[in-house]
């Protein structure tokens, strides 16, 4: 290919992007880098003091909320300090145009209403692990009864792709879905739309991106030579959008190109330097808050900053990002993939039981390690002099937590930590 050819095809104008087609593609990217605002936006709200004039400003930004089906009214909302126990919070992302710029594309001719990211953060009871489960848009599931805004329910249906919920009976719908997928009880939700990846990328000052191989995108003109990359704006938004650009080009690689950018960010995020400077810190919370419609129970900045308080001091390598086991496969004729109940039962009980994992699978087709990570070197032991060996204590002191054992996921299940360094598989 000639360079001119090539630069022809680098047109610097935004590609509109619908659910299918040519430059017609969703935003399930979106719909991430919005959980990311939300999720990781709290996160460092808590790592440094607010003004209250700050917390107004963001107040006054959050969109109505929404009722959940198993949300009691009334519920008093903790105060500020960490939350206790354990929090489920699910963010979902929707393709709809409504409401946004645009250059995205006309919201009466493109717009859908699916959660093409649907995701799942739990932190444990102890505040010491935090796992974010993908479910990936097209995994078939039993949907439940769902409420309608006008009164009564939808009827429950046996198997149809996780994205559509959003559609069908809105974010409560989505939330009554994933507790029935996986038996866990989910009190706090949120709803993304679009300029979320922009407005977080550009608030935290771009995002460090390792590229394996480069990128050639048409669909979302994403176009990356290998090596590492400063993304933000509009570039970090192609970025996570990008599917045939990385891996097999499915909707599973993108999932793994998804969380090479957020364990990136969240390193970002944790560094010293960001945690430092109240302005970041503000306009990620801003940005969080300017672009979600929050459930009653997540609608109170005090609620934000208490589940910020239980994840800031979450070790990188306790931060997993995993995606929800599945296989190909196809239901009532249409192509999409199935859930692998064993290791997912064993995913779910894990978290259940608040005991952390270990991966043993592989990143994703959409990543690979990074060949350049920091090396972390073990410090040497010091030799101690040779004495008489201690008598056991076999007494149990009630006061002294007890170390919950790790869980191994089997190989099938795939996803990193914050802590693993990892590039994106390019498809040239």
């Amino acid at each position: 290919m000639s360079e001119l050819s090539r630069r022809s095809r680098r047109s610097p104008q935004v590609s509109t992007i619908a659910r299918h087609g040519r430059l017609k593609k969703s935003h399930p990217f979106r719909t991430i880098a919005r959980f990311l605002a939300g999720t990781l936006a709290v996160l460092l709200v808590s790592g440094t003091a607010v003004s209250a004039y700050a917390f107004w400003d963001i107040a006054k930004d959050v969109q109505p909320s929404v009722t959940l089906a198993n949300e009691t009214p009334g519920v008093s909302i903790p105060n500020i300090d960490a939350i206790e126990g354990g929090v489920n919070l699910l963010l979902v992302g929707s393709d709809s145009r409504a409401g946004q710029d645009g250059v995205f594309g006309d919201a009466k001719k493109e717009t859908g209403n699916l959660n093409d990211v649907t995701m799942l953060m739990h932190i444990s009871e102890d505040h010491t692990a935090a796992t974010v489960i993908s479910f990936p848009r097209d995994m078939f599931v039993s949907i439940p009864a769902c409420p309608k805004e006008t009164g009564g329910t939808y009827s429950a249906m046996t198997s149809q792709k996780i994205n559509t919920t959003l559609g069908y009976g809105g974010l409560a719908c989505t939330v009554l879905t994933v507790e029935k997928l996986t038996g866990l009880s989910i009190p706090f939700a949120a709803e993304v739309q679009f300029n979320g990846v922009i407005e977080l990328s550009n608030a935290v000052g771009g995002v460090d991106v390792c590229v394996a191989e480069p990128i050639e995108d048409d669909y979302t003109q994403t176009y990356l030579d290998a090596g590492t990359h400063t993304l933000q704006g509009m570039a970090a938004l192609q970025f996570l959008r990008t599917r045939h650009g990385v891996g097999d080009g499915s909707d599973l690689g993108r999932i793994s190109n998804q969380q090479v950018f957020l364990s990136s960010l969240v390193r970002q995020l944790k560094s010293s330097e960001t945690l430092t400077d109240p302005a970041k810190l503000f306009g990620i919370a801003k940005a969080a808050a300017g672009n979600m419609t929050l459930s009653n129970s997540l609608s109170n900045i005090n609620t934000m900053v208490s589940i910020a308080m239980a994840l800031k001091n979450i070790p990188l390598e306790q931060v997993v990002f995993v995606q929800y086991p599945n296989a190909a496969g196809e239901s009532g004729g249409q192509s999409g993939v199935l859930p692998l109940k064993v290791p997912a039962k064993q995913l779910v009980d894990a978290l259940v039981a608040d005991q952390p994992i270990a991966l043993t699978g592989d990143t994703g087709v959409g990543s690979v390690a990074d060949p350049n990570a920091p090396v972390t070197e073990t410090p040497a032991v010091p030799e101690t002099p040779a004495t008489e060996a201690p008598v056991p204590d076999t007494t149990t002191d009630p006061a002294t937590p007890t170390t919950p054992e790790i869980v191994e996921l089997p190989k099938t299940v795939q996803g990193q930590t914050a802590g693993d360094y990892t590039c994106s598989k390019g498809n040239k």
